[in-house]
């Protein structure tokens, strides 16, 4: 037990602590005003000043459009669960920037985060005085400050989700014992270009030679690119249909009841807490990357594990029940894709009970494509601001709800949730929430 003044002091520490730590991060969240550099010289000069911790543990890498949050989470659970030290390293957060660090399942502590942060703002200021330096991004001086509180950590393996693309980004400094790449989709193309097979052709470019790539469900056109990236790199291609396939047994608001068998394998059924048809996909690719790992590495594991990690995996914002009375659903879709992915959802979980859908997008996504990937399981939508400079103005939202074919109430966020809850019960219907993670994260917050 820590005696009364060691105490005081402690708490006086993280109490200073989490003060500057607020001007930290407002310091750092201004870098997003510097725009995105895809530029791997300056991230890999700030590591090398770190002393590269990015060697410190060996790294599993996942690019993709729709997909790869949950895949990282499947896997990073699932080798947690077999007794390793892990790492999660994924984007954006939902409520709070140390969400996008874990270790051991447990987001980066802020008295860490605070004393890391100052550490790693040094390194960069001297690198940035340099002829020819520059600050790093926010993007950047993130994947430096999480690989060195990793090292710091002692992390086995980690899972390390890329920002953007992929060829180009900051996280693809590392030589991963797998690649792996989920369903693509046309996504930011003023940077990763305007076709499939330009946008594919960044994400193959975490591929490494001589290292296996494991490539989702995706058009051919963009499969070809990656096929032919890794047959000219030497990386072994794996089509995860050929390694895994994953089949729905039953669902409902509690989770689905899911096989899975391999090449290698047939499992015991799981029951998995992350709801959706598009879930099944993620799970190949997670089972049929772990086999990967534990025939390439010392990372090993056995059924019983397999089968605990991934029923215990904690994945916030991806078909999340928030409530059953009336039932209310969160998602982070906000493409055309995922909300396509998320209609097939609605209608296996609401079957003909009509859905009221609170919505909120940031100004540089399809929101046509969204709104008609969901109109055919909508009955009234309530859209809402987003806080931040990205939100999609109220014309231009309603402007692509009337494209779609629908209408929509415009309302601050809580008072959206409120009326399109007591739609619900009057209608016997269901409350969805979706368009943005900036949406997902403001729920988040209003829930706890």
């Amino acid at each position: 037990m820590i005696d009364a003044p060691a105490g005081g002091h402690y708490l006086r520490r993280v109490a200073a602590d989490a003060t500057q730590l607020q001007a930290d991060l407002a310091r750092l969240f201004k870098r997003t005003g510097a725009g995105i550099k895809f530029d791997l010289g300056p991230i890999t000069a700030l590591l090398h000043r770190l002393g590269d911790p990015q060697r410190a543990f060996a790294p599993l890498h996942v690019a993709g459009t729709n997909g790869k949050g949950s895949t990282c989470a499947l896997i990073e659970s699932v080798l947690r669960a077999a007794g390793h030290r892990t790492a999660l390293y994924t984007s954006p957060h939902l409520v709070r920037f140390n969400e996008r660090i874990r270790v051991g399942g447990a987001p980066i502590h802020d008295v860490e985060l605070a004393d890391l942060f100052r550490e790693i703002e040094k390194a960069d200021q001297r690198l940035a005085a340099e002829t020819g330096g520059r600050e790093m991004t926010f993007f950047e001086f993130t994947t430096a400050l999480a690989f060195e509180y990793f090292r710091r950590e002692g992390v086995q393996i980690a899972v390390l989700e890329t920002g953007m693309g992929g060829r180009l980004d900051a996280t693809n400094v590392v030589t991963p014992l797998l690649a792996i790449i989920t369903r693509l989709d046309l996504e930011h193309t003023a940077f990763l270009g305007r076709t499939l097979p330009e946008i594919a052709t960044e994400k193959a470019g975490i591929i490494k030679p001589g290292r296996p790539v494991l490539c989702g469900a995706m058009p051919e056109e963009a499969r070809a690119v990656i096929r032919r990236t890794a047959h000219e790199r030497g990386a072994r291609f794996i089509a995860v249909e050929e390694a895994a396939t994953v089949t729905r047994i039953r669902q409902n608001w509690d989770g689905q009841k899911v096989k899975i068998e391999t090449a290698n394998a047939a499992y015991p059924p799981v029951v998995l807490p992350l709801l959706g048809a598009h879930q099944l996909e993620n799970i190949a690719l997670a089972v049929a990357a772990l086999e990967l790992v534990r025939d390439l590495s010392p990372f090993g594991w056995d059924e019983a594990q397999l089968v605990a990690g991934l029923q215990r995996v904690n994945w916030p914002g991806r078909c999340q029940v928030l409530e059953r009375t009336p039932p209310t659903l969160l998602d982070v879709a906000h493409n055309p894709n995922g909300a396509a992915a998320l209609a097939t959802a609605l209608h296996e979980l609401a079957g003909q009970q009509p859905v009221g859908l609170v919505c909120g997008l940031l100004s540089d996504k399809d929101a046509v494509g969204f709104f008609r990937a969901l109109a055919s399981r909508v009955k009234k939508i309530w859209a809402v601001p987003l806080p931040g400079e990205r939100n999609m103005p109220e014309a231009d939202l309603r402007a692509a709800i009337r494209a779609a074919g629908l209408a929509a109430d415009y309302l601050p966020l809580e008072a959206a949730r409120a009326a399109a809850r007591a739609w619900a019960v009057q209608e016997h219907g269901v409350v969805c929430l979706a368009g943005s993670l900036v949406l997902a994260g403001e729920v988040l917050r209003q829930c706890r």
